[in-house]
């Protein structure tokens, strides 16, 4: 698992390059970093808001509670926590305050429904958006004192690498009831 974490930011790292280039009708085009980030949130997205959604709405409550499982997160919980740390990332990345008021990756308790927790999914996914579009040459190396100094390409990297993470997890809670995460299919 750490190997496969490390080849991630390494072709991450490879493809956040400022001199990262694409084709474009036969021109070169500089890709900026900005840019190339919104590029894997929008690959992460592709993964998770299916996966999320393939789970029915009478089994988010499910969590496995066998011997050592006990008392981990259910489907819904791990839906609220990776976009709840989405938001709070992608606000840090803005300068801003978590919209609606998350803080220690923990969503807003009113949302309960598999069809709230989906849209506040989405939602986090369009801020995260917002935020890898606001990184430029002028600000991608400032640190956030906030997020112990870290930069805000880094700060995205930490939301894709966590959504990868509860992606896993995900799929785990899938195949545990009997269901095929949508990328396997």
């Amino acid at each position: 698992m750490k190997q496969m974490n490390l080849i991630f930011i390494f072709i991450l790292w490879l493809g956040c390059s400022a001199i990262a280039l694409a084709q474009t009708d036969g021109q070169t085009e500089r890709r900026s970093v900005g840019k190339e980030l919104d590029l894997w949130v929008f690959k992460t997205e592709q993964e998770l808001i299916p996966a999320a959604d393939a789970m029915p709405e009478e089994k988010y409550g499910f969590a496995p509670s066998i011997g050592k499982f006990d008392g981990v997160r259910t489907f819904a919980e791990q839906i609220k926590h990776l976009a709840a740390a989405n938001y709070i990332l992608a606000s840090a990345v803005l300068g801003e305050k978590p919209p609606h008021g998350e803080h220690a990756e923990s969503a807003p308790d009113s949302l309960k429904s598999k069809a709230e927790i989906m849209e506040y999914l989405k939602g986090s996914f369009a801020y995260l958006h917002r935020a890898a579009a606001a990184i430029n040459e002028e600000n991608e190396a400032e640190t956030i004192k906030l997020m112990d100094n870290r930069t805000r390409p880094g700060l995205i990297v930490d939301a894709l690498l966590h959504s990868f993470n509860h992606y896993g997890q995900i799929a785990e809670y899938l195949r545990m009831n009997g269901l095929v995460p949508p990328a396997s299919r």
